[in-house]
């Protein structure tokens, strides 16, 4: 008798404990965290200015981030689970490249946290600006963010009939974006055919400087070198022989902050590529008009 009243409290008590988790996940988090850069970009678009308990201190470099001087006005992190911890937050948001044991910990702390994934296409990319904005209950800001990205989609496509333009992203370390990423995606909405897959990459890596002398692409959408003193990092992207391709290859300014992250970065992804490709139709023109 004793046990059945005993299985039958456990059991009840897994009822409510099942019922209070639900009711917590439906109720908007007040004191966010997000572990994560992109993550950071999209925290920043949907909820209210105190509601971020802090964002990653990646958010606050101007080299890899959009958003570097308002995450300066933020509160951040290193990402270590002793400073979010101390934060108390309801709520951390983290990307599945942040770090493991981090993440870890915050769970065993009893921390809720929502990891996400790198999305690679842009219909990935619009379910977590909405999945976000959700989980700290502004459903209508996640709306007009994905209407935004979606109007400047459509600003950037090309006309009909245009031709691709035959286009590698070359960033430091001669770094390109291949097929099955979302630059990829951007890249065939903007009016480019990504042609990395003819220097043998797949997804992401390192394209050799001599495989793209030895056959260039029409436009090379290229990374910006750091500010300041050259880096061994930019040293391919400044070198030289890149001036060589000019009388065949163009060379467009494609800055690698808008290489790795979707949601409201996307806005400004579609910009530069719309521009990529009216500058160079641009100079093709003027190659042409020059050459007859």
């Amino acid at each position: 008798m004793t046990d059945a009243v005993t299985r039958r409290a456990a059991a009840v008590g897994l009822l409510l404990s099942g019922l209070g988790g639900a009711a917590q996940a439906s109720v908007a988090a007040r004191r966010v965290v997000s572990i994560g850069q992109c993550l950071d970009v999209v925290l920043t678009e949907v909820a209210d200015r105190d509601q971020i308990a802090a964002l990653s201190h990646f958010s606050r470099d101007p080299e890899t981030s959009t958003i570097a001087d308002l995450a300066r006005t933020l509160p951040y992190t290193h990402e270590s689970a002793e400073e979010v911890i101390a934060l108390n937050p309801d709520l951390v948001i983290a990307s599945r490249r942040s770090g493991l044991q981090t993440r870890t910990a915050l769970k065993l702390m009893g921390v809720r946290v929502k990891e996400f994934g790198v999305p690679e296409s842009v219909a990935a990319s619009l379910k977590q600006v909405r999945d976000i904005a959700k989980l700290v209950g502004q459903p209508m800001r996640g709306e007009m963010v994905v209407a935004r990205i979606e109007r400047a989609l459509a600003e950037a496509a090309p006309p009909p009939g245009h031709r691709p333009i035959k286009a590698l992203v070359y960033e430091g370390k001669g770094l390109a974006a291949g097929h099955g990423t979302l630059v990829d995606e951007m890249m065939e909405r903007c009016g480019f055919e990504n042609v990395a897959g003819r220097y043998g990459l797949k997804k992401w890596g390192n394209v050799p400087l001599e495989m793209v002398l030895a056959d260039p692409p029409e436009v090379l959408l290229a990374g910006e070198a750091f500010q300041g003193a050259p880096t061994w990092a930019d040293r391919i992207i400044r070198h030289p022989a890149l001036r060589r391709l000019e009388p065949n290859t163009f060379r467009a300014a494609f800055h690698q902050r808008l290489l790795y992250c979707g949601g409201p970065v996307l806005i400004q992804t579609a910009a530069a590529l719309k521009k990529a490709r009216q500058d160079t139709l641009a100079w093709q023109a003027r190659r042409l008009s020059t050459i007859s």
